[in-house]
């Protein structure tokens, strides 16, 4: 067990949000035996003007220094957690000069610098383990800067020019070069960060056992109507063309979908469908009592280079209530082979949601379950703290 250390993450997330997110949960779990430092995303001067405007939730005393920058937060779980609000930083998407592009970095990284390097004072937060969460811009920069014992990269997610830019890529390359350890999230994930650097394990994302198991189901649900349901954003990843077909194919079946549209055309071509429902995004505590009304959860995935990177967190999440999953195979998930139902055409989708509906049972949900268990966040945490801990030994040799 990973004990007595000092952790700080550069994240590229918010703390909260309406999603769980595998970063926030395995810090939770590590702060109760190590003190953890959790820096937020970078905001930028772009973001604090919509914050004053009231068009984001942007916590604009902290960015500007009128409230505490770091504040010590309670997790859900109950430990305590050093939160960071960084300054405003100047948005960079849009800079094409390149020399001035430069510059921003510059400006933006050095900010940083100096705002991690006065924590580390002001907490005596010696022999730092630099966790950088999917931020290798903001990462790369303090690599040697922060008197850091270890340089840790946590990657969950793949990188492609739909979503980075060139440089963003080319900077992750050079990043992982240089760290001393890399934690992926999938095998997929480890294989390519493999290339770059040899010391690069796999930690796959968890469930929040206790928080889903109270709303567990005990036997199949009576409802006439039966619901096939999904938990999570609806982005580029999702199939529209197959949740279509499906709708159409089971029109006695309601489609509900929880989670924030980051695709307009998900809804614009799926609303016109009476068996098809929006809810907005809700907070990951009211996640179990949702899927719990679920008979079928579902994952319905465009296969594409991007997604074999996704070990998503929904999938333990149905299972801990005991619901079927019905999914594509969008990635290699070898691991759920014997408990999910992987399609690989639309017609075998829509005929895999009415065979579990048709069959399932009181023992396939005990299964589930038992199986879900068996994936804990803390099990999880406790492989990822042992990995930090033998990447922080390797140092010390």
């Amino acid at each position: 067990m990973l004990k007595d250390k000092n952790i700080i993450c550069i994240s590229y997330t918010t703390w909260e949000g309406e999603y769980t997110k595998s970063t926030v949960q395995l810090l939770s779990l590590l702060a109760f035996h190590n003190n953890v430092v959790f820096i937020e995303y970078p905001r930028t001067y772009k973001d604090l003007i919509n914050g004053i405007l009231g068009k984001n939730n942007s916590p604009v005393k902290r960015m500007l220094g009128l409230d505490k920058r770091v504040k010590t937060i309670t997790s859900d779980l109950g430990s305590k957690v050093k939160h960071v609000v960084t300054p405003p930083m100047l948005p960079t998407g849009s800079v094409k000069n390149e020399s001035l592009l430069n510059r921003f970095y510059k400006w933006n990284t050095n900010t940083y610098r100096r705002m991690v390097r006065k924590i580390q004072k002001r907490y005596k937060l010696k022999d730092s383990i630099i966790l950088t969460a999917f931020n290798p811009v903001y990462g790369l920069a303090m690599i040697g800067k922060l008197d850091e014992h270890t340089n840790i990269y946590y990657c969950y997610d793949g990188m492609d020019l739909n979503r980075n830019n060139a440089r963003t890529i080319e900077l992750e390359k050079e990043f992982c070069k240089k760290v001393d350890g890399i934690i992926t999230t999938s095998d997929y994930l480890n294989d390519d960060k493999k290339q770059y650097n040899q010391n690069s394990v796999v930690v796959k994302n968890g469930v929040d056992y206790d928080l889903f198991v109270p709303h567990a189901k005990k036997t199949v649900n009576t409802g006439t109507k039966k619901v096939v349901g999904y938990t999570g954003s609806l982005d580029y990843r999702f199939d529209i063309d197959l949740i279509e077909y499906a709708a159409q194919q089971l029109p006695d079946y309601n489609f509900e979908f929880t989670g924030g549209i980051l695709n307009q055309k998900v809804v614009d071509r799926l609303a016109k469908y009476e068996n098809i429902i929006f809810h907005p995004a809700v907070h990951a505590s009211e996640v179990p009592a949702l899927v719990a009304k679920f008979d079928v959860g579902i994952i319905p995935y465009v296969l594409s280079e991007i997604n074999k990177n996704i070990y998503p967190l929904k999938i333990n999440e149905y299972l801990a209530i005991g619901v079927p999953v019905v999914m594509t195979e969008f990635a290699v998930l070898k691991d759920f082979e014997s408990i999910a139902n992987v399609t690989q055409s639309k017609e075998a989708f829509v005929d895999q949601i009415r065979n579990q509906v048709e069959n399932d049972n009181e023992e396939l949900i005990k299964e589930r379950i038992a199986f879900a268990k068996s994936n804990s966040w803390d099990s999880r945490a406790e492989l990822f703290g042992n990995y930090i801990n033998e990447f922080f030994n390797n140092r010390e040799a």
